[in-house]
C-alpha cells in the first residue's frame, strides 16, 4: 500500500505528513489529552514522542535492536504498511479491583522492512487515555526465523531532571527501600553490596528497576513499566544522567545474551502511564488491558482469601523453619522450638475457623532446611517429605472438620530446575492432602547457574508454575520472582506475588520506612497485587526479647489500612494468634475488610507521602477505606460522595490515639462510630507513620411511630 493511500484511508483516524523528508504519524487517545507522534527520518530511524495536555512527556526516544543472530544493527527502516484501529469494550476479572474493567484505546500498528537484513517487524502502539503501550512484533520471515537479542535500543527520553522513586536494576531481587531524587541523581550503589556491583560494571551505577514512578516539575506523574512479560527478560532502566534518557537495559543469561526468539513472536509491551493527578495513576487498568484473557475455562475455583499462618513467629525469632531448631530468620543460632509442629498447626486452625479465616499457611513443615540456603545446592527439597513432628493426614483431617484450608509452602531454595521435576509429584500431593494454594520462594541463586531471577529462561519458569498450577486447580503466591506485570489476567489463579521489600524486612533489620507503605502502590502494585503480609499488632520486637530494637515502622491501625491500601487478593493476617486475641475490637477490621472489590476510588495521594483509598465489596453495599502517611503526621479529609446518596451509613473508624507515634506509642488507638452520608466529609488525623482504616455498612431508618 503507498503512503498516499495510507493517507486517504487513515485520514480521520491518526495524522500523517512529510516534512523535509521526515515521515510523521500520529495518533490521539480516545478522549484527546494524550498524543503520540512516530517519525522516520530520512534516514530511516524510527522515533516516538508523547505529550499529555500539550505538555512533552517523552521527548523523541529510539526504538530497535541489537541481533547477535543474525549480526545485524535493526535501527534503520522504511515504512511498508500503516494501520490504525479503535477498541472499546467491557470485560469483567475473575477478581480484582473493579468488577467491570473498560478497554479503550487507538492502535496504531507500522510495519517496518530492515532492508539490509530483509527483516520485517510491527511496531504495535495502543494509546489509552491514562497512558502508552508499544510492543515490537516478529513476523515469520522467508528465510530466517530465529533470533539473538543483544540488546533492545528502546528508549525513554524525558523532557526534565523529575522527582523519581526508584531502586537499583538489580537482576536478582526487589526487596530494596524505595529511593527519592531526581533522575540526575540516581546512584543505585548506595545500595549494592560489592559483589552486586561487581556484576553490574558494564551498566555503571545508574540502572534503575520498573515501575518507576516520577514526579515533574509543572504537575504530571509519569509511570514506565512493562505488561504481558512472556518469553523475554524483565526490563531494567539505564539512565543517561546527561541526556535524562531511560534506555531498556534486559536482563542477560548465562552466556551474556537478552532473548532467543523464534518468529512469529513479539515482546512485552512498554508502558508510559501519564497523568495530572496521582491518583489516576493508581486507577490505571491499561497494564491488565495489554495482557491475554484468562486461559481459565472455568474459574470457579478460584477463591481470594485471607489467612494466618506459622510464618511471623519465625521471623521474630520464636520458632524456628527446621526440625532442629536452629533456622530463625535473624541467623541466630540459639535453639528454639519448631513451628510447624502438628499442635501449633492446630492452634492457628483452630484461630482461623472462630474468626472466619479461610487459610492457614505453614511454613518449615518438610524435610530440608537445616541446609537450605546458598552456595547452589540443588537437590535440598522434594516437597513432600514432611518433619517427624507435622502429621499431614491428621491436620488434614482436622483443617477439613473446622472449615479451613491448609496452604502449601514450597521453598527452592532458588533451584527452579529440582522443582519442576518434583512439580506434578508436589501437586498430587497436595491434592491428596486438601491443598488448594501454595507459596512458593526462590531465596537464593538461580539454578540453573549463572541464570537470573529476572531473565528470560525463570520468566518462562514463573509462567510454567502458573500453567501447571492452573491445571491443578491449585491458587499459587510466589515470592522472589520477578516483579509482575498483568499476568494474573491470563492466569487468575497466579493470585499474588512478593517482588518487593515486605513487612518482613521490619522483624529482623533495619525495616521499611514509613514512606515505604506510601510508594508501592505507584511503583510495585503497578504490575499486579503483592503479598505484602500486613496486620501486625505488636509493633516492637522486644516484646518477644528485650534485647532487640526493631519494629514495624507503623501504628497498629495503619496495618489496617494497608488492608485497603496494598491491593491483593490473598491477604495475610500476619501477626500471632494471641496477638490478635489482645486486641480483637481492632481485630475486628481484618475480620470485616474484603479481599475482592466492585469498585475503587482513590480519594487523594500523593507518592512517598500520603494515600486514602476506598473500595466497595464484592456484591456488597459494604465499603471501605485506607488512610496512610509518611513519617509526617497529617491531617486529610475524605469526602464520602462516592456513597449511594439516598442511603445512611454507620461508619466504624480505626484512627491512630492523639497520643499515637509509629516510633513511641505504636499501639495507641481508638475505634468510633459515626452515621454518615453521600455529603459526609470525614476529617482523619494520622499520627507520624499512621494510619485510618474505617468500614462502613449501609443502615435502615425506620420511621418514627406515634
Amino acid at each position: 500500500m503507498s503512503l498516499k493511500k495510507i493517507v486517504a484511508f487513515f485520514i480521520s483516524a491518526l495524522t500523517l505528513q512529510t516534512v523535509m523528508a521526515d515521515t510523521t504519524v500520529g495518533i490521539h487517545s480516545p478522549n484527546n489529552l494524550l498524543h503520540l507522534s512516530v517519525v522516520q527520518n530520512n534516514e530511516g530511524v524510527v522515533t516516538y514522542q508523547l505529550s499529555f495536555k500539550n505538555k512533552a512527556v517523552l521527548l523523541p526516544s529510539s526504538l530497535g535492536f541489537k541481533l547477535s543472530k543474525p549480526a545485524v544493527d535493526l535501527n534503520r527502516f522504511t515504512i511498508t504498511g500503516i494501520d490504525s484501529s479503535a477498541t472499546d469494550q467491557t470485560w469483567k476479572p475473575v477478581w480484582g479491583e473493579e468488577s467491570n474493567i473498560r478497554n479503550n484505546y487507538k492502535e496504531l500498528k507500522i510495519a517496518l522492512l530492515h532492508k539490509a537484513s530483509g527483516i520485517t517487524i510491527n511496531m504495535v502502539f495502543r494509546v489509552f487515555n491514562e497512558g502508552l503501550g508499544f510492543r515490537y512484533e516478529f513476523l515469520k520471515q522467508d528465510n530466517l526465523n530465529y533470533f539473538i537479542i543483544d540488546q533492545e535500543y528502546t528508549t525513554f527520553a524525558m523532557a526534565g531532571d523529575h522527582k523519581t522513586f526508584w531502586i537499583p536494576g538489580d537482576f536478582d531481587t526487589n526487596e530494596y527501600a524505595y529511593n527519592t531524587s531526581t533522575l540526575s541523581n540516581v546512584n543505585a550503589k548506595v545500595q549494592l553490596n560489592a559483589q552486586e556491583i561487581a556484576t553490574r560494571t558494564a551498566f555503571s551505577d545508574d540502572a534503575v528497576q520498573t515501575p518507576l514512578m516520577m514526579k515533574t516539575n509543572d504537575g504530571l506523574y509519569i509511570n514506565i513499566h512493562e505488561a504481558a512479560l512472556s518469553n523475554y527478560p524483565a526490563m531494567d532502566l539505564q539512565i543517561n544522567k546527561k541526556q535524562l534518557q531511560l534506555q531498556a537495559m534486559l536482563v542477560p543469561d548465562a552466556l551474556g545474551n537478552k532473548a532467543y526468539l523464534q518468529a512469529p513472536a513479539h515482546t512485552p509491551w512498554r508502558t508510559v502511564n501519564v497523568s495530572d493527578r496521582a491518583g489516576d495513576i493508581l486507577l490505571s487498568r491499561m497494564i491488565l488491558n495489554l495482557n491475554e484473557p484468562s486461559v481459565v475455562a472455568n474459574p470457579s475455583w478460584i477463591k481470594p482469601q485471607k489467612f494466618v499462618g506459622v510464618w511471623w513467629e519465625m521471623h521474630v525469632g520464636i520458632a524456628s523453619w527446621d526440625y532442629s531448631g536452629s533456622q530463625v530468620a535473624s541467623q541466630e543460632k540459639t535453639k528454639v522450638r519448631h513451628g510447624a509442629n502438628t499442635a501449633n498447626v492446630k492452634r492457628y486452625i483452630d484461630f482461623a475457623a472462630a474468626n472466619g479465616i479461610d487459610g492457614v499457611l505453614v511454613e518449615g513443615w518438610n524435610t530440608g532446611w537445616e541446609d537450605w540456603f546458598g552456595n547452589w545446592k540443588e537437590d535440598v527439597f522434594d516437597f513432600v517429605t514432611p518433619y517427624p513432628d507435622f502429621d499431614v493426614q491428621a491436620l488434614s483431617d482436622y483443617a477439613k472438620s473446622k472449615g479451613v484450608k491448609i496452604i502449601m509452602h514450597h521453598e527452592t531454595s532458588g533451584s527452579a530446575t529440582n522443582y519442576e521435576r518434583w512439580m506434578d509429584t508436589a501437586y498430587r500431593f497436595m491434592k491428596k492432602y486438601n491443598y488448594d494454594a501454595v507459596k512458593t520462594g526462590y531465596v537464593g541463586n538461580i539454578i540453573p547457574r549463572g541464570e537470573h531471577h529476572d531473565g528470560q529462561w525463570m520468566v518462562r519458569h514463573y509462567e510454567r508454575v502458573a500453567k501447571k498450577t492452573s491445571d491443578y486447580k491449585i491458587m499459587v503466591d510466589m515470592h522472589e520472582p520477578v516483579r509482575p506485570t498483568g499476568l494474573h489476567r491470563t492466569y487468575p489463579n497466579w493470585l499474588a506475588c512478593e517482588a518487593a521489600r515486605g513487612n518482613e524486612f521490619n522483624a529482623w533489620s533495619i525495616g521499611n520506612m514509613p514512606e515505604h507503605e506510601t510508594i508501592l502502590p505507584f511503583t510495585r502494585l503497578m504490575g499486579g497485587p503483592m503479598d505484602y503480609t500486613p496486620g501486625i499488632f505488636k509493633i516492637k520486637r522486644s516484646f518477644y526479647d528485650s534485647t532487640k530494637t526493631e519494629q514495624v515502622h507503623t501504628t497498629l491501625t495503619k496495618q489496617l489500612a494497608l488492608y485497603v491500601t496494598l491491593y491483593s487478593p490473598l491477604q495475610m493476617a500476619a501477626d500471632l494468634p494471641e496477638n490478635y486475641n489482645a486486641h480483637m475490637d481492632a481485630f475486628q477490621f481484618i475480620k470485616d475488610v474484603a479481599v475482592d472489590w466492585d469498585k475503587t476510588e482513590i480519594l487523594d495521594a500523593e507518592p512517598g507521602d500520603f494515600i486514602i483509598a476506598a473500595r466497595k465489596a464484592k456484591g456488597s453495599e459494604k465499603w471501605f477505606i485506607g488512610a496512610i502517611t509518611d513519617e509526617n503526621a497529617r491531617s486529610l479529609n475524605a469526602s464520602l460522595s462516592f456513597l449511594d446518596k439516598d442511603k445512611k451509613y454507620m461508619a466504624t473508624i480505626y484512627r491512630d490515639a492523639d497520643n499515637a507515634d509509629w516510633k513511641n506509642n505504636p499501639e495507641a488507638y481508638v475505634i468510633e462510630k459515626v452515621l454518615v452520608d453521600a455529603k459526609t466529609v470525614l476529617k482523619l488525623k494520622l499520627a507520624p507513620g499512621g494510619g485510618t482504616a474505617i468500614s462502613i455498612t449501609p443502615v435502615l431508618i425506620g420511621k418514627r411511630k406515634d
